[in-house]
């Protein structure tokens, strides 16, 4: 075979060489680390919050659906002559709450600080001779206490304002409508005062979320940033430069599991997306009666301390904050009855979890911790390093016994923090194995726990 010809077939060979590698699959590329903001890795490390709803509809014997009808009540109904927001304060400690949100404003329009923005409110009624502020006292007490503020301000409705959902005044015609014009003024005035005249929030919570300005929704997001750059939002301006948290679906306490700290969208809901674009962690919210503001009626209805534990496994420990509510009654305190539940609430969490058998951190694909001697366990506890994003897609663990490692459980999502239960087991070491990550596992934490039986 002559040069030339022995070339054309090399060259040919060569060809369809590169044409089969062409045509084989090629593995697909990593997603991208996506990482959270510093305020979103600061407020999920608080994990634990309680709301505070009250309003002057808990004056009435109306129900709190019953609000589109309280929107012009007679402002002297609020009176609450024993109100103490550090007693609110010392039922957040006793639950172990490291944040609250304090409702300033719901649907019923009546506004409980001092505000120029429409005469409905503490400065119409005769409590503290029209000088009252309860917000003012809120982020005092916060402060006093070390529990960090939020306030709830929602913009969807207020009954005095006419506005009964989706931030639309009735009737208006469109954005441009005077009375469009003159919500959206007065809903900037509300953020403007909250959000200016009291200090430093973490938190900011946006129920039932805000309407696009080009419909006729106010102008919020350069408020905050001008103002609270550094507050989380709630369902609030995608544009927030701290970052946002979302809802899991349910007002029941739990999120669905797996549960990721990403979504596909800004202002998604359910348990988000492994692969998602946008940090958004979630955030369980419940009331701890059958009702969010006090109704003299349903004590009965208080959640069960057994309820209350289920709740907790299945929102910090599926990756996800906690925020229980307590319904302030006409007195202005937290009924005795519910600050006993918050108090055994609390109480149970640190005597469970309060102190580790044993604990380690370390980084790669098996983190062990050795117990040092036989040991019964039957509880871990998991967390990531967060600030360099969520990195365990799946992970097994297992226990050293009978001179073997034997599988206690696995699982998906780890994030902030992961509570795995188990049978009781004695082992003498621990070993956390991620089978699958996008990323170098960062382990912040892996301890094991020995949980006993509540005494009734």
């Amino acid at each position: 075979m002559n040069a030339r010809k022995t070339q054309i077939i090399l060259t040919a060979a060569s060809l369809l060489g590169l044409s089969a590698m062409a045509a084989e699959p090629q593995s697909p590329a990593p997603p991208a680390l996506v990482k959270p903001t510093p305020e979103q890795v600061a407020w999920q490390d608080l994990e634990m919050g309680m709301f505070y709803h009250f309003d002057i509809i808990t004056f009435t014997d109306l129900n709190e659906g019953a609000w589109q009808g309280a929107g012009h009540l007679d402002p002297n109904l609020y009176n609450p002559t024993k109100l103490s927001t550090d007693q609110w304060m010392e039922a957040a400690k006793a639950m172990g709450a490291n944040y609250s949100v304090f409702v300033a404003k719901h649907c019923t329009g009546f506004i409980s600080w001092q505000s120029d923005a429409y005469p409905y409110g503490v400065r119409q009624s005769k409590w503290r001779d029209g000088k009252g502020d309860v917000v003012k006292e809120y982020m005092a007490s916060s402060r006093k206490y070390g529990i960090k503020p939020g306030l709830y301000c929602s913009m969807p409705a207020n009954a005095y304002c006419d506005v009964f959902e989706k931030c639309l005044v009735k009737d208006a015609t469109g954005p441009n409508d005077p009375r469009q014009v003159e919500y959206r003024r007065r809903a900037q005035q509300m953020v403007a005062e909250l959000w200016g005249n009291y200090g430093p929030l973490t938190y900011i919570w946006f129920d039932g979320g805000v309407l696009p300005v080009d419909k006729g929704g106010a102008d919020l997001a350069p408020i905050q940033r001008r103002l609270q750059p550094q507050a989380v939002t709630f369902g609030g301006p995608p544009e927030n430069p701290a970052g946002l948290s979302r809802w899991p679906g349910n007002e029941n306490g739990v999120t669905a599991y797996p549960n990721w700290s990403t979504v596909t969208r800004a202002n998604d809901e359910g348990a988000g997306h492994p692969d998602g674009k946008v940090w958004e962690p979630g955030e369980c919210d419940a009331p701890l009666r059958s009702t969010w503001f006090w109704n003299p009626g349903n004590e009965q209805t208080i959640r069960s301390l057994d309820n209350l534990m289920d709740m907790y496994y299945k929102s910090v420990g599926r990756n996800a904050n906690l925020i229980l509510n307590a319904s302030i009654n006409r007195d202005g305190l937290v009924p005795d009855a519910d600050l006993q539940r918050f108090r055994e609430f609390g109480d149970e969490i640190r005597r469970r979890f309060a102190k580790p058998i044993a604990q380690t951190a370390g980084e790669g694909e098996s983190v062990e911790l050795d117990l040092g001697k036989p040991t019964t366990i039957n509880h871990a506890i998991f967390m990531e390093k967060l600030s360099e994003g969520e990195r365990i897609r799946e992970y097994g663990l297992d226990g050293f016994t009978g001179g073997a490692w034997r599988e206690l459980c696995q699982g998906q999502s780890v994030g902030h923090k992961r509570i795995e239960q188990f049978g009781d087991v004695e082992v003498t070491k621990v070993r956390l194995r991620v089978t699958k990550s996008i990323a170098k596992p960062l382990i912040r934490q892996l301890s094991v726990y020995h949980v006993t039986p509540r005494a009734k």
